[in-house]
């Protein structure tokens, strides 16, 4: 029954501040037509990581975990036209169907998709000396501390980290649980404690897609 209530307000929260988005309407219709797994961002979640770029008025963004590209393009789409926007997928055939929604999105000059492991592309990026305004964390959650520490590295003070699926219906506060994904977010706020000269908070999320939240970091100097 809560699920529901959730989404029925979601539901209303998008009809009364959301305008119609044909385009990132239809990456949702072919990526469902195609078999991806439902985890893509809500259309509020992808206009609140919209705002928080147009906000802090970044340039260049790094999101790890592409799916079938909603988010991608829903955070491109808030770039400058000189914006630049490089996100990872591991699977070949979901990275076929993202680029393909890329392409037909009209912002594809400003995203490019890079085939493989998250931590591959990561270091690759790290010894490239690649640096990001604004990271957007939301791939495979065992490695969640992995990425913020590789997202740490891409950064400079003043860049914004978001890390999403951190509450996992309330799971995140078992310290018991041997469930891979709750383990791998703990692990990332253990190392979290540790880190100096970094802002951070979290939001606990309710909606279509159930409880959940977002854990949000901001570099003011060297972590």
């Amino acid at each position: 029954m809560q699920t529901e209530i959730y989404a029925e307000v979601d539901a209303y929260l998008e009809q009364n501040l959301l305008k119609p988005d044909p385009v990132l309407e239809k990456i949702a219709r072919d990526s469902a037509a195609a078999g991806l797994v439902p985890h893509a961002v809500t259309a509020l979640q992808a206009q609140f990581l919209a705002l928080l770029i147009q906000m802090n008025r970044v340039e260049s963004v790094l999101e790890i975990g592409c799916l079938g590209g909603y988010s991608a393009v829903a955070m491109a789409r808030a770039l400058p036209e000189h914006g630049r926007l490089i996100t990872t997928e591991i699977d070949t055939r979901t990275a076929e169907i993202a680029q393909k929604n890329i392409d037909e999105s009209g912002f594809g000059s400003r995203i490019g998709l890079r085939v493989g492991p998250a931590m591959t592309v990561l270091d690759q990026a790290i010894a490239e000396g690649q640096i990001f305004d604004f990271i957007f964390i939301d791939a495979d959650k065992v490695n969640h501390k992995n990425y913020l520490e590789r997202a740490l590295d891409l950064s400079r003070p003043g860049t914004v980290i978001v890390a999403d699926n951190i509450v996992r219906g309330g799971a995140v506060i078992d310290a018991e649980s041997l469930e891979n994904s709750v383990r791998g977010v703990r692990d990332m706020f253990a190392y979290a404690q540790s880190l100096k000269q970094v802002e951070m908070t979290a939001l606990q999320t309710v909606g279509e897609k159930g409880y959940d939240g977002m854990a949000i970091f901001r570099m003011t100097g060297n972590a």
